[in-house]
């Protein structure tokens, strides 16, 4: 059915679970864990592949591109300049014309540069680039990067790596209210029941790599991340109760024969 879909531009996915290939203690692992995760589309930092020397084995080795879609990311760049320019090395080396695109404004919280990074999803967006920008949990940035052409856009949980979660629900609504184009949780997920709160909030995928390359067992997590975001997607289609104040009985009394 359609809104199980995720739909981002000329292309659907099954899995609303994007994840990232970095941080893994060995290659292996990551395979282990991508298979787990039932992801469809994962992310590769254009600066962690050799794109001028293949022969010498290369991330790339161990991700089966007939399976996985790759979204190159523009990971370590601090200026619109860099980031457009690593975009367009991964697009000339073969890797793809979608990038997600990160351009960092400050080094020890890893925030975007949200007026650089602005700036580079207009000249990607003219090149053909399909662009989802990481950006900050600010509904006028996110707006700003929908009217450039952005074919998603991706908001912070919480600080890269940081494991807190989504820490400004109200935001992330809003964001999602005002879009016309998908919008994905990026950030701070360090558990399942975090990218089921994502989830649960209407979002339209999560994308993750610390929460699962830095848990103790990673291939176990990627299986829970999976089901935490099935789980949160039906949650959000089958309509929660309204919170209330005060109880409200599971078998009411009324119509009982005596009451």
């Amino acid at each position: 059915m359609p809104e199980n879909l995720l739909t981002i531009a000329d292309k659907s996915f099954n899995s609303r679970l994007i994840v990232g290939s970095g941080k893994y203690l060995t290659n292996d692992l990551m395979v282990q864990a991508l298979e787990a995760s039932g992801a469809e589309m994962v992310t590769v930092a254009v600066r962690r592949v050799n794109l001028a020397d293949r022969s010498t084995g290369s991330l790339l080795d161990y991700i089966d591109t007939s399976r996985y879609f790759l979204l190159p990311n523009t990971a370590g760049c601090y200026s619109a300049n860099d980031a457009v320019r690593a975009a367009r090395l991964g697009r000339e080396a073969g890797l793809s014309n979608w990038v997600k695109l990160e351009v960092i404004g400050d080094e020890k919280t890893l925030f975007p540069d949200n007026e650089a990074l602005v700036e580079a999803t207009r000249i990607l967006v003219k090149e053909g680039f399909v662009v989802l920008p990481y950006t900050n949990d600010d509904p006028i940035t996110c707006r700003k990067l929908e009217d450039e052409g952005a074919a998603a856009v991706m908001p912070l949980g919480a600080p890269i790596g940081s494991g807190l979660g989504i820490q400004n629900p109200n935001n992330i609504q809003i964001i999602k209210a005002a879009s016309n184009v998908p919008v994905i949780v990026d950030a701070g997920v360090g558990t399942a029941s975090d990218a089921a709160i994502a989830m649960e909030l209407g979002l339209d995928g999560v994308l993750m790599n610390t929460g699962i390359a830095g848990a103790d067992n990673p291939v176990e997590m990627a299986e829970a991340m999976k089901l935490s975001v099935k789980a949160g997607r039906l949650a959000y289609l089958a309509g929660r109760i309204p919170r209330k104040m005060y109880a409200t009985a599971s078998s009411p009394i009324d119509g009982i024969v005596g009451s």
